[in-house]
């Protein structure tokens, strides 16, 4: 990186002890090798021991790459809704390393679904991983933290926002992940006469990590998102400030490293000068409109690229799809759309990717929609066109999405298999 782009490591965090979950890919990661770089002692908490299909990492690959960047790592295969699982890897990190100094609680489950489409499983590990799982992790790290100079617990969890925005359409996941957010709000205060810090850090943007690109589709949402580096540089500021003077604080990654000086955040963009995708949990400009403002300052439009809007509407849209039908396709979907459009072209429409060949009409899906969107038919067009990406128009609030949403994220390898110029 640049001169004033970056936060440099300064050994801040040799020797210390960091015990992270979820550390086997992503932002978790991330942090493991910044603290690395200053010869840390890492403890990769994750499940993944084999490789899994489609998210890249293991807690062995990992912890190569820690003691590749310098520092010492014990991996340990953890589910942390099992508090046995705790216990025991907390016991082996504070044997093998003499203590345990610094919590991240990175560790989380994600589904962006409504209430009649979350399943009880799905609540429950999410509410396990997330909720319980950072408390008990907190809780069992107490008596190891006690003894550390400097001890800090890090949740990643979003300011409590209780715009009912954040809740309307993933209410579950709301819930699970403010529950990390509480343990912030409660135990900085339970903790502040025991020195131990706790503070929670959240990306300003959407950051580029192999769960991202599920949920867009893998289709050019990197060109929207920051790297996880922004993350760990933020955590490393965080993590070095004395416990007993930095705490009960809902940090954001870009205010943090301006307060650190750094005057350059460009360079964490993956594609640096677009604009970028805020995250869940924040209210602030509309991204669309950060877009409008730089077309007409004559800058660079930046969601997906692509000509202006030709006008055309979502009939022609639905005849550019109808040659993609057939039995393969059917076969990798499995599902049926429903598209209740407002605005100009207003209208229900289905696509049936999920019986015979595959059909598409007019009206509501005759036996019921797996996954519902809801959205101005000029922003469908858009969509279809590539100008704008579908997590683009979800996450500001664009796109509405009812049911399946593990579907709604294959329909955009759909409209890459589309004959753009058709429209």
């Amino acid at each position: 990186m640049a001169a004033n782009s970056g936060i440099p490591n300064k050994g801040l965090l040799a020797g210390k002890t960091l015990f992270i979950t979820g550390a086997s890919r992503g932002i978790g990661k991330a942090i493991a090798l910044k603290a690395a770089q200053d010869g840390a002692n890492i403890v990769i908490v994750a499940k993944t021991t084999k490789p899994h299909p489609k998210l890249p990492g293991t807690i062995y690959t990992a912890a190569k790459e820690v003691e590749d960047a310098g520092g010492k790592c014990l991996p340990c295969a953890v589910d942390i809704r099992n508090e046995n699982d705790i216990q025991s890897a907390m016991k082996e990190a504070a044997d093998k390393f003499g203590g345990i100094d610094i919590l991240v609680n990175n560790a989380s489950a994600i589904s962006l679904t409504g209430t009649a489409a979350t399943d009880p499983k799905r609540y429950d590990l999410m509410n396990g991983i997330n909720a319980r799982g950072t408390y008990m992790c907190s809780k069992f790290a107490l008596p190891y933290l006690q003894k550390s100079s400097n001890p800090h617990i890090l949740n990643i969890s979003p300011p409590l926002n209780m715009n009912p925005r954040w809740f309307k359409d993933h209410v579950a996941y709301t819930m699970a992940k403010y529950g990390m957010s509480m343990c912030v709000l409660g135990m900085a205060e339970e903790f502040k006469p025991l020195s131990i810090a706790v503070n929670a850090l959240w990306p300003r943007t959407a950051i580029y990590t192999a769960a991202m690109e599920m949920l867009g589709g893998g289709s050019g949402v990197a060109d929207q998102c920051r790297k996880p580096e922004i993350m760990s540089d933020a955590a490393y500021v965080i993590l070095t400030k004395k416990s007993s003077e930095y705490t009960g604080h809902f940090a954001i990654d870009d205010e943090v490293l301006r307060n650190a000086g750094v005057t350059d955040l460009d360079p964490y963009s993956c594609v640096p000068g677009s604009t970028l995708l805020p995250d869940f949990f924040l209210d602030g400009e509309d991204p669309n409109e950060i877009k409008k403002q730089l077309e007409s300052q004559g800058g660079k439009a930046a969601f997906g690229g692509g000509s202006p809007s030709s006008g055309s509407g979502p009939e022609q849209t639905f005849s550019a799809i109808q040659p993609l039908l057939g039995e393969e396709l059917v076969s990798s979907m499995n599902g049926v759309f429903q598209f209740n459009l407002t605005g100009n072209d207003e209208g229900v429409w289905f696509i049936d990717l999920k019986t015979g060949s595959g059909n598409i009409g007019k009206g509501e899906a005759p036996g019921g929609a797996n996954c519902t969107m809801s959205l101005d038919s000029e922003d469908f067009v858009k969509m279809f066109k590539g100008e704008l990406k579908a997590v683009s128009a979800f996450m500001s609030g664009k796109l509405k999405i009812q049911g399946d949403m593990g579907l709604a994220m294959k329909l955009e390898k759909l409209m890459n298999k589309m004959d753009r110029s058709k429209l």
